[in-house]
This record gives C-alpha cells, structure tokens and sequence, in this order.
C-alpha cells in the first residue's frame, strides 16, 4: 500500500480537466407553464429539491445545494417536470452561487411572471463555509 509520501509528486502533478459549461447552456426555454384557475386565492406554492447542482466556474468542482422555490401565482403555473429539466441544465455550467439563484429567479419570473417569487439556494458546506442566497421579487 502507498503511503502518502510514495504518492505525493503524483498528487502534486494531478491535473484534471472539467469541461465547464457557459451560461448559454441554460435551458429556460424547457420551463412549461398552465393556467391557474384560483389566481385571486393568494396561495403561496413552495417547491424545494435537494438535487441542485452547478459548478465552480474557476475549478469545476461541483457545488450542490438545496432549492426552495417559493411563489404567489398571477396566472401560470409551473409544470414540474419542465422545471425538472430546467435545473438539470445547470449541471456543469459553470455560475458562482449568487448568480445561480439571481438567474433562477429572472427565468422563473419572466415565464409565469407571479404575484411574488423567493428562490432560496442552500449550499452544502465548501472549505469550511456554508452559503445561503435568497433573493426575491
């Protein structure tokens, strides 16, 4: 068995290269939405997944996170599995986490533009540091 010092210069030589997506990689045109039949309810409608996933734009590591999506319907609904796609296209595109939840929420508010919208992307533990970033309209 190698011992740390056998495999140190190999470590110290271990490049590797993530192929990193731009944000044009970004599927909005996937979001489907339909007509909400109770618009003067005020219902808030909260979506949340645990599988979020983009990745650092300097290393290409991935950054995973917990998605809450929370919103006062005008007129559309989001159809969930068009949601679905739309952040499986943030998988290896490369966005810092501020910007992921801004560009969630323009996408989101341009399609259904609802009542109000809070997106909420909770970020697991990086170097040490957890990361929250809520932004609304």
């Amino acid at each position: 068995m190698p011992s740390f010092e056998d495999i140190s210069q190999e470590y110290n030589n271990l490049d590797v290269e993530v192929e990193i997506k731009s944000e044009k990689s970004i599927r909005s045109d996937l979001l489907l939405g339909f007509d909400y039949e109770y618009s003067q309810s005020g219902a808030e409608v909260i979506i949340d997944s645990d599988e979020f996933t983009a990745v650092c734009p300097l290393t290409g590591l991935p950054d995973f996170g917990t998605l809450v999506i929370k919103y006062v319907p005008k007129n559309l609904l989001i159809e969930l599995k068009s949601l679905k796609y739309y952040l499986l296209s943030y998988t290896n595109v490369g966005i810092v986490q501020e910007h992921a939840a801004n560009k969630i929420l323009n996408d989101l508010t341009e399609k259904y533009d609802p009542v109000s919208i809070t997106i909420k992307l909770d970020y697991k533990i990086r170097g040490g540091l957890h990361t929250v970033v809520s932004v609304s309209n």
